[in-house]
């Protein structure tokens, strides 16, 4: 287990941008694992946004936001970001970071896709969200 805290939210129009943060006090979380965003927008279920593997810098991202998102890291504050550019009124969701277990590790491509039905998505460790309101 290890602590993410997440910044960066906030209220922009459409078609603005932001850029969320997520960091961790502990390199063992941030290193060499699957970390990456997660969603929920009211009355819906949380679902995946974007991952990356930091041990070889590779971003993993769902369709919905490819193209207007980008995920990165940097080594030195075990930090990843997102940032998200040509917002839409359909990304207002709380987002959240998440790493992935490195108990129980499986593919990073998995990870981005997972669904709070799947045991994998029970073992993450999670921030405690950000929120990101777009408005029309």
């Amino acid at each position: 287990q290890g602590d993410l805290v997440e910044s960066g939210g906030g209220s922009v129009q459409a078609g603005g941008s932001l850029r969320l943060a997520c960091t961790t006090s502990y390199s063992s979380v941030f290193r060499s694992n699957c970390m990456g965003w997660f969603r929920q927008a009211p009355g819906k279920e949380r679902e995946g946004v974007a991952a990356i593997y930091t041990g070889a810098n590779k971003m993993y991202y769902v369709d919905d936001v490819k193209g207007r998102f980008s995920i990165s890291q940097d080594d030195a504050k075990n930090t990843i970001y997102l940032q998200m550019n040509a917002l839409k009124t359909e990304d207002t969701a709380m987002y959240y970071c998440a790493a992935m277990s490195k108990f129980h590790p499986f593919s990073c491509s998995g990870f981005v896709r997972l669904t709070p039905r799947d045991d994998e998505y029970q073992r993450n460790t999670w921030g405690q969200g950000t929120q990101v309101t777009v408005s029309s």
